[in-house]
């Protein structure tokens, strides 16, 4: 399976390349925006693209998304301001859907936050304005599209070691979950079908990753 995986120097997304860098079944193609980012994935074998999501156009993007199988969207604006909120995690991202569709890639695999919708787009503090673009765009994902999709919505991140232990489902209590096993849960939804047309939320448990997927 080959797989695009937009924002692909993020920490989710670095695991998510540690991980596939010797799998027989998935190979990623990872979309970056400078080149000083390239030498990582060359040193896992791994092709690199040059895109910039808030400047680069659909029909480029769409290029790149080529005889591709599936695209992961990792990418985000990482507290730079609310222009480029808006530009990457949810413009950027319906452009990527876009491109998707227009290259005929069916899979798409969004990570999304841990709670979207009306109650949490409603609640005032630092977050409400990414909730919001976050909930639009999974939205456009899930209605505006014909993709193939999954909505991943992890728990607060954290940098220590995975277990490669999860719980999946819906309406958890928030709480933590390792970066590298949001990314081993990627994996795992590449690998299983039954995740299609469906989103969940993800965080630290006591299930194995590809039992939990597959429990879905």
């Amino acid at each position: 399976m080959k797989v695009l995986v937009v924002g692909a120097n993020g920490k989710v997304a670095r695991h998510f390349a540690e991980i596939v860098k010797d799998h027989e079944n998935i190979q990623e193609t990872a979309m970056i925006r400078k080149a000083e980012q390239e030498s990582f994935f060359e040193e896992r074998g791994i092709e690199t693209v040059l895109l910039d999501l808030a400047k680069n156009s659909i029909d480029e993007l769409a290029e790149a998304a080529k005889g591709m199988d599936a695209v992961i969207f990792s990418a985000g604006a990482g507290g730079k301001g609310l222009d480029k909120t808006v530009k990457i995690d949810l413009d950027g991202a319906i452009k990527v859907m876009t491109a998707a569709e227009q290259a005929g890639v069916k899979r798409f695999v969004m990570v999304s936050t841990f709670r979207t919708g009306r109650e949490e787009m409603e609640k005032e503090n630092s977050l409400q304005v990414y909730t919001i673009t976050k909930n639009y765009a999974d939205e456009w994902l899930k209605n505006r599209t014909e993709l193939d999709w999954t909505i991943v919505h992890p728990g607060i991140l954290v940098d220590e070691s995975g277990t490669g232990n999860i719980k999946v489902g819906t309406d958890f209590e928030i709480n933590e979950i390792p970066r590298e096993d949001v990314a081993r849960t990627l994996v795992a939804v590449l690998e299983n079908d039954n995740t299609i047309k469906k989103e969940f939320e993800v965080l630290a448990g006591d299930k194995a990753v590809n039992d939990a997927v597959k429990s879905l």
